[in-house]
């Protein structure tokens, strides 16, 4: 779906492209449920089952079990979109994101326009409703999202100036700016949190392509995980017990669209890099709705407590509805021609044993009911799992089915039925 960057600048500095766009709502799922998930061992309530959600430029908060749905309403004027966060460790702060009208539209190019678009963050609690903004001190750039919160009083930082991209390492503030990379290099996204939370995975949208990295805190001591030619390794996730990364590998060349890949996993050495499924099987470039709620973005996979790895797994035939434009200047940031007629097929959620290699599918995908399910996600109490579902040409949904793929239920279909994305739990 996404052009990738180091096609397009070569050799040149590196700037903010378009799959780092699309991946931003994803940037922050991992570091949310990995910090609420170590704060449930001791603040949460085992019955609560509470997820953050996205629609239509809001955030809503639901509940699996007890219908709660509602979307929080911030306080603060001149915001267009707002999108969850990471959460703190107490497990009931989170930070959100808040973006004014954008800059970008018909005559401004999103590239050069896009990133003038000023941004804010904010420091909200759950139970309070309270609403603080942070990072306003010795702002480097207006347009400034969170990318990993290290401890309750640092975050990493995504810049982007004069359209080069980079990650700093700031006080809650917003002071004490340190490089987390240098400019030029490549932008990380895509982090995660070493559960010891002495090291950081990410991938690097380098000049030589995007490839898989842990490093320290502070960015020092790189270690490369996976990186090779032809190969788009993307996304990060540590295992619960911090032995091995998981990313996936997207073969570009052959996919210029993205929208498949095959699931990976890798030492945090660098060492014993797997790949796991065949045939690019797993949908990576989420593309959904009709020419009113037409949307998307990076599909990623995820571990379960128990050491398992959930996927949207595509069937043999499958085929999107939105068609990539090949060779085409892509003039409204998605590029994408709408052709539901040659759609065909679809994805299920599956859960992949890395030790075994066994798929076990969750959900079922029928010719007389085609179906995309993805973005799955796994309670911190293991016993639920949070997805959304599409038809051809619809808006996604939210749904929640027991860890064994039992009793799917639907949770909301979003503000007006125009769809629901990215949900996140919390405890």
């Amino acid at each position: 779906m996404f052009d990738s960057f180091a096609e397009q600048q070569g050799q040149h500095r590196t700037h903010f492209g378009r799959r780092k766009f699309l991946a931003m709502p994803l940037l922050v799922p991992f570091a949310l449920k990995r910090t609420l998930l170590q704060a449930a061992d001791d603040h949460s309530d085992p019955n609560a089952s509470r997820f953050l959600f996205t629609s239509r430029g809001k955030t809503g908060l639901a509940g699996s079990e007890s219908g709660e749905l509602k979307y929080l309403n911030f306080d603060a004027p001149g915001q267009s979109t707002w999108q969850p966060g990471p959460g703190f460790s107490d497990g009931r702060r989170v930070i959100v994101l808040s973006m004014e009208p954008r800059r970008d539209g018909p005559g401004r190019p999103f590239e050069e326009y896009y990133t003038q678009t000023p941004t804010h963050l904010w420091q909200y609690n759950l139970d309070t409703g309270s609403l603080e903004e942070i990072c306003t001190q010795d702002r480097i750039a207006p347009f400034t999202t969170p990318a990993l919160l290290i401890s309750d009083d640092r975050l990493l930082i995504q810049v982007v100036k004069d359209k080069v991209g980079q990650i700093f390492s700031v006080r809650l503030d917003g002071r004490d700016a340190k490089e987390f990379t240098r400019a030029g290099e490549g932008l990380p996204y895509g982090l995660s949190l070493s559960p010891d939370r002495q090291r950081v995975a990410f991938h690097l949208a380098s000049p030589q392509g995007y490839q898989v990295w842990t490093s320290n805190i502070d960015g020092t001591d790189r270690v490369c995980i996976a990186a090779q030619s032809g190969h788009l390794y993307f996304g990060t996730q540590w295992s619960p017990d911090g032995g091995w990364v998981l990313y996936v590998d997207c073969l570009h060349q052959n996919d210029p669209g993205h929208d498949w890949a095959d699931v990976c996993i890798g030492r945090p050495d660098g060492s014993g890099h797997k790949v796991l499924t065949t045939g690019q099987s797993m949908w990576f470039a989420a593309t959904y709705g009709d020419a009113a709620t037409r949307g998307g973005g990076s599909n990623v996979p995820a571990w379960t407590h128990d050491g398992c790895i959930l996927f949207p797994q595509r069937t043999p035939d499958a085929k999107v509805a939105w068609e990539y434009r090949v060779g085409k200047p892509d003039l409204d940031h998605f590029n994408r021609d709408f052709k539901p007629e040659q759609a065909r097929g679809g994805t299920r959620i599956c859960r992949l044993d890395p030790k075994t290699g066994s798929i076990t599918a969750l959900t079922n995908v029928t010719f007389e009911h085609p179906t995309w399910d993805f973005r799955a996600s796994e309670s911190p109490d293991g016993k639920q799992i949070a997805f959304c579902r599409a038809g051809v040409g619809e808006a996604p949904s939210i749904f929640v089915m027991d860890a064994d793929g039992q009793h799917a239920r639907l949770i909301t279909r979003g503000i007006d039925d125009m769809g629901a994305d990215h949900p996140r739990w919390i405890p």
